[in-house]
């Protein structure tokens, strides 16, 4: 009664929920009662006729906040990112003392109810077993596990990892402790064994890009639903599906988020597996495979070579180890390419040596009549065989978010630098060739005033106006302004050109300073992202692989002459495609090495509305967008 009447005064008839599913609940049940409220207020005299006529509907919109990613309708959940940074920081600081140290360390991430940062986390770092509620392991679960770490120590491993998730339980609805776990392994193996409870440090530190960005298009995106509403609309809920914003029915994603937790009373785990979505099932699925470790009894005979091409970046091993284990999982050979095309020209060809299954390696050439580079720059197809290009031509690929979080964590270091001056603008220089991803991704998430890119073209008119708006920003309250420029943006208004004209123009009101970050951007450890994208990759192109040979393979020799025997995998929209190298002629811009069209130039007017430009947001982007929709065909995907 108290909210509904400061709602009512403050003439406030619009709500956007951030929070759980108990929040949104809550709020929807708010929104149900309203009318009966407003009733309640004028008997009681707390507010006039006329102002309860003026407020006589309330909208609501929810966004979900929940490091556990716990709601069912969304891909993720504002906060699962950055949790998912803390833990990998972890991980990660943990396989650096095992170098030293043959031990077993067991780690508890936080998930009472979801799993699915335990999941991500034994995905992204190969984690030897992963506990999760709602998947129990089976009955006799110590003796495999004890069976799996010692087969792993005999193979020469000095690094055991289990990953747990607080609400971890057995079949029966016992929970599974990580200290339940630690004397299983010490009392049965022997094995020195270290425990780390993480506790609520998931919760904090500094926010991810993503997140960031997440945030960003949720909010726009929220308040465009409430300006669309009537009193007619149902409450909905603002989520994430592959690269798209899409809004769905509030207390439906409510509904199967707490059917999600009947299942798993009920002993359904299959069910709820199903229940988490799309996402969350492919992440599962990707782990049971990866996490056989004997090899088939029978080997395939064929050869399945892995070859990298140009520039290394972020999270590219994690998609070879993938390729390379499923292929193993497979019963095929798998090599290794040194040197690229170069190496193969010249026989650089040997065999992995990998832990899960012990080749030894011959030096001797190999028939490779599979190859799998994992980029495609300046890639002819001249063989009879099968292809498959990871991650070019794809709305992501594998590297751009650790480079995107290393421009990003640049940026906030950058502006902190200037907390002690009166003001100050800085000109900071990206990657990304012709690309302008990298710019203006990290300007919406390090909170630009601009970001000049190819794709957006500019002349001095726009710099001039650029230039004014900042003048007059800092003039006010403003102490500090960010400006980020794509390397090959513009062959004449170069990064020192730009730096000489705010210099110039700002004399008396700010002055500035330039960075160009280089190289330092294609560095740096692997994010959670990146790591849980190539994974999935590798192995996802491995298994086409598999599946084509089926088609292609007679009489003992492969057969590829099709369009769609050398594709790339990639990202689309909301699902990893196959597409045809001969189709991406249309899409391609090959002297540029970019898309002819970019998905992400459409949400550049949410960094301008956040730097205070005076805009009208394209609402194209929406228009597209999948809006409220059935529940049964919801339910169905």
């Amino acid at each position: 009664m108290k909210a509904a009447c400061n709602l009512v005064k403050l003439g406030i008839t619009n709500l956007c929920v951030i929070g759980g599913d108990g929040s949104l609940t809550g709020a929807n049940a708010f929104r149900t009662e309203w009318s009966g409220l407003l009733v309640d207020l004028v008997r009681a005299g707390k507010i006039t006729e006329e102002e309860a006529n003026k407020s006589s509907h309330l909208n609501i919109v929810g966004m979900v906040g929940s490091i556990d990613n716990d709601f069912c309708g969304t891909d993720m959940t504002i906060g699962t990112d950055s949790a998912l940074h803390r833990i990998i920081e972890v991980v990660d600081a943990i396989t650096t003392t095992a170098q030293s140290h043959q031990r077993t360390f067991i780690l508890e991430v936080m998930g009472r109810h979801c799993g699915y940062l335990a999941l991500v986390t034994a995905l992204a770092c190969g984690a030897d077993w992963v506990f999760i509620p709602e998947m129990p392991p089976d009955d006799g679960w110590e003796n495999h596990l004890c069976r799996r770490l010692s087969d792993q120590r005999a193979r020469g491993s000095r690094l055991n990892v289990i990953i747990v998730a607080e609400g971890a339980m057995c079949k029966d609805g016992k929970p599974i402790t990580s200290d339940q776990i630690k004397k299983l392994v010490t009392d049965r193996l022997g094995f020195d064994t270290r425990t780390t409870v993480l506790g609520h440090v998931q919760r904090g530190g500094t926010p991810s890009a993503f997140d960031r960005i997440l945030g960003s298009r949720m909010g726009v995106e929220a308040v465009m639903a409430l300006l669309e509403a009537t009193p007619d609309t149902p409450a909905c809920v603002v989520t994430l599906s592959g690269n798209q914003a899409v809004r769905l029915p509030l207390m439906e994603c409510v509904q199967v988020t707490k059917d999600v937790s009947a299942a798993m009373a009920q002993g359904r785990f299959d069910d709820a597996i199903n229940l988490r979505g799309k996402s969350f099932e492919n992440n599962w699925n990707t782990y049971k495979l990866l996490a056989h470790i004997n090899p088939p009894d029978t080997k395939s005979n064929i050869n399945v070579a892995i070859m990298n091409i140009g520039a290394p970046c972020a999270g590219m091993n994690a998609a070879v180890r993938a390729a390379v284990r499923m292929g193993i999982i497979q019963g095929h050979s798998m090599l290794a390419v040194h040197e690229g095309f170069d190496g193969l020209a010249q026989g650089q060809v040997i065999i992995f040596l990998v832990i899960c299954y012990p080749f030894k390696p011959e030096n001797q050439r190999h028939t490779c009549k599979n190859l799998l580079p994992t980029s495609i720059t300046k890639t002819r197809t001249a063989f009879c065989c099968l292809w498959c290009f990871v991650p070019s031509g794809s709305d992501f690929s594998i590297g751009a978010d650790t480079a995107l979080n290393t421009i990003t964590s640049t940026c906030d270091r950058i502006k902190q630098s200037a907390a002690g001056t009166k003001r100050r603008v800085f000109i900071v220089e990206t990657m990304g060739g012709y690309c302008g991803y990298l710019a203006t991704m990290a300007g919406l998430a390090a909170g630009a005033d601009a970001a000049y890119i190819f794709e957006e073209k500019f002349d001095i008119k726009d710099l001039e106006t650029n230039v004014q708006h900042m003048v007059e920003k800092m003039k006010t309250t403003v102490k500090r302004g960010l400006i980020l420029r794509n390397e090959s943006c513009n062959s004449n208004y170069t990064t020192d050109f730009i730096f000489n004209l705010y210099s110039e123009e700002g004399k008396g009101v700010f002055d500035c300073r330039k960075n160009v970050l280089g190289h330092m951007q294609q560095g740096g450890t692997p994010t959670p992202f990146d790591r849980n994208f190539g994974t999935k990759m590798g192995a996802k192109a491995v298994l086409w692989l598999t599946d084509k040979l089926k088609e292609c393979y007679r009489h003992g020799r492969i057969f590829a002459n099709t369009a769609d025997s050398a594709c790339v995998l990639g990202m689309r929209k909301r699902a990893l495609t196959f597409q045809p190298l001969a189709e991406l002629k249309e899409d391609t811009d090959f002297e540029r090495r970019i898309p002819k069209t970019q998905w992400w130039l459409k949400i550049r007017p949410i960094m301008k509305i956040l730097a205070k430009y005076d805009i009208k947001l394209d609402t194209s982007e929406h228009a597209d967008m999948e809006h409220v929709i059935k529940k049964s065909s919801f339910l169905e995907k």
